[in-house]
């Protein structure tokens, strides 16, 4: 994940990236809606995918609040989305695929 210079942040793709480079393969599991989360359940959501190694905001750090501020913009505008993985239980955020 990176940031361009206008705050937007930028996904590094998940999962299996070989073959066809379709979304399911960058971003397996079940879309889950942000809305039907709880705030704090939402938060720590966006908070554990902002703290994950490997995270880059380009040359400027940003504090924890603005980048949950960021991601949660993004949940907001459907630029992204929380996806599920049932296989491995785990949880991520990915660009929509629309």
């Amino acid at each position: 994940m990176a940031e361009d210079g206008e705050g937007d942040i930028h996904y590094v793709p998940i999962g299996n990236t070989e073959g066809s480079g379709s979304d399911e393969e960058r971003a397996p599991g079940v879309e889950v809606p942000h809305g039907e989360l709880s705030a704090d359940t939402l938060r720590g959501v966006v908070e554990s995918f902002v703290n994950r190694e490997g995270t880059d905001y380009g040359l400027s750090e940003k504090s924890l609040e603005q980048k949950v501020a960021d991601v949660m913009r993004q949940l907001e505008n459907g630029e992204a989305v929380i996806r599920f993985d049932p296989e491995d239980q785990s949880i991520t955020i990915a660009p929509s695929s629309d």
